[in-house]
Parts: structure tokens; C-alpha cells; sequence
């Protein structure tokens, strides 16, 4: 049997032996070629993870990345980005022909500033690999005029103001690529309206079919594995479509079907809890009592004079 942990790439040191690259200028961050790296490298051709953050302008992905069990290729300009700790396989049988740019960086090279907090804000390093931000000609030139200055400011002479500056340049990139995200969702509304009817058919038959009573409340992360997509993109996609994350998505439905069942029932209100997945009594009052500002026996009573 094969060994099925991945192999952990905790340094850009180590990334940078890997890839067959001359050490790093600075331990904690990097910018290189991707043309100039040695992508058949043994360790790649296997499940692996990063311990720091990659972002990357590629062009020219002639392999394979799998996220999950499905497998992606890369199209002509596109930004793919990887967090700490994200398991990737790559199950290319040929040889790359690949160009771009791909900005490391890592964790505690941003910790001491602003962008260690707000990091986690760009919700796009927990895209699936099939989740890549596909740029237009003018985006993909702004991207790469950027990522440039990195390069150049990663290649100076280091002082006082080095880290700062590439700092700085890390959340432009990062902004115009939160920007050229939401532009992809929307040009893409038709089929994401699709895809948000489908998420409305789903909860109707979860709740319908009485899941609720053995698999609990319905889940971000059970919707997005429905549709194939990761539960960020997901969320995303949704609160640029409607205003609203998967998860207040679900809670709306939960309060919609909650209040059918105080409308036409008599059942205890502990029942409805069940009924809709919640394993305590409490949960559910709380829940419905933040959304509609009255208790469920109070909209109950409200209904029925």
C-alpha cells in the first residue's frame, strides 16, 4: 500500500531546494520564475502541503492537479492561491511547459502587521484548485506589473523599509484579487443562478425528507460537497449573488420551516427543534429569537391572536 500522507513543505527554503532554485534572498519570502523551476520534482508528483502561502500567475498548465477526487487543469492566465496546511496532489504523467510568477510567503512574515489579521479575510486561499481566479488580458497585466514590483523590491538591497514595501504590495495584489473575484462571480451569474436553484432544491428536500432528525441541522460544508465546490467559494460566491453566506442561507430556511410549523401545528416548540435538526431546545429559541426579534411561542401567538 502506498504511503497516503503528504509530504509537508514547512520552509521556503525547502520549497526552493525542491523546485531546484538557488536559495531564497530571505527565509520568509520569495518570488520566482515559474519557468525556471524544476516542476518533475519527486516530491511534487505526490500529496503534498505548504506551511506558508503561494500565489501564483500561471500560463501554460499542460498537467494535473486533483482536490478531492476530481482533477483540474490550468487554462492560460489564471491566479491560484494556497494556504498553510492545504493537501494537494499533482498526477501529471507530462513534462510542464510553464510560465508565470509565484509569490511564497510566510505566516510570520506578515504576523507583526495588519495583513497577519486580515489575512484571513481573503477568503480565496480556501478555493479548491478548480476555484482559480480566471483574469482578463487587463487584469492578468495588472496582476503581473505587481507581482513584478515584488520581484524587484525582493531582489534590492534589504533595509530598514524593505519589508514594508513588499508588505504593501502583498495587500494591493491581494485586493485586486478579492476585486477580479467578485467580477468572476458575477459575470458568471447565469450559471451560479443555477447553481444557487439547485442549493434552494436541496435544503426543500433536506428538510422535506426529514433528514434533520438523523444527520442534524444541514451543514455549509454538506451543501458545498453537493455541488462540488468548496464551502469558501461557496459562501463567497453566494454573498456576491445575494448578499448573504451559505450559512445565513441555511438559517433562513430554518426559520422559514420553523415557522411553518408554528403556524400549523400544535407541536411542542422542543419538537420543532428536532425536528429541524437541533440538538438542544435552547439553540433553536436563540437562533429564532435573533432573526425575528420574538420567541417561537411568541410568533406563535402572534399568529393565533
Amino acid at each position: 500500500m502506498s504511503d497516503q500522507r503528504p509530504h509537508i513543505i514547512e520552509s521556503i527554503t525547502e520549497q526552493h531546494r525542491i523546485l531546484s532554485l538557488p536559495k531564497p534572498l530571505h527565509p520568509l519570502v520569495s518570488v520566482f520564475r515559474l519557468e525556471t523551476a524544476a516542476h518533475r520534482a519527486e516530491e511534487l508528483n505526490r500529496r503534498f502541503s505548504l506551511g506558508f502561502y503561494c500565489a501564483s500567475l500561471k500560463r501554460g498548465f499542460k498537467g494535473k492537479f486533483r482536490y478531492g477526487r476530481n482533477y483540474y487543469d490550468f487554462d492560460e492566465g489564471v491566479m491560484s492561491f494556497i494556504a498553510p496546511h492545504q493537501v494537494l496532489e499533482n498526477q501529471s504523467v507530462e513534462e510542464y511547459d510553464l510560465t508565470g510568477i509565484c509569490l511564497s510567503f510566510h505566516p510570520d512574515f506578515i504576523r507583526p502587521y495588519a495583513l497577519g489579521k486580515k489575512i484571513q479575510e481573503y477568503g480565496f486561499f480556501g478555493y479548491a484548485v478548480n476555484e482559480a481566479l480566471h483574469l482578463s488580458d487587463k487584469e492578468e497585466t495588472l496582476i503581473e506589473r505587481i507581482m513584478l514590483d515584488i520581484e524587484t523590491e525582493y531582489q534590492s538591497n534589504i533595509d530598514s523599509f524593505s519589508q514594508d514595501v513588499v508588505i504593501a504590495h502583498i495587500e494591493l495584489l491581494l485586493t485586486y484579487c478579492n476585486r477580479f473575484y467578485t467580477r468572476q462571480f458575477l459575470t458568471r451569474k447565469a450559471v451560479n443562478n443555477d447553481l444557487l436553484a439547485r442549493i434552494e432544491e436541496l435544503l426543500a428536500a433536506y428538510f422535506q425528507h426529514e433528514v434533520p432528525l438523523t444527520k442534524g441541522l444541514p451543514t455549509v460544508e454538506y451543501l458545498a460537497s453537493q455541488v462540488h465546490l468548496s464551502p469558501g467559494y461557496l459562501s463567497d460566491m453566494l454573498r456576491t449573488l445575494t448578499g448573504q453566506t451559505a450559512q445565513q442561507l441555511i438559517h433562513g430556511k430554518l426559520i422559514e420551516k420553523a415557522k411553518n410549523f408554528l403556524a400549523e401545528t400544535d407541536w411542542p416548540v422542543a419538537t420543532i427543534a428536532y425536528q429541524l435538526g437541533f440538538e438542544r431546545p435552547q439553540s433553536f429559541n436563540k437562533l429564532f429569537k435573533n432573526k425575528t426579534n420574538s420567541t417561537p411561542l411568541q410568533y406563535r401567538h402572534s399568529l393565533r391572536g
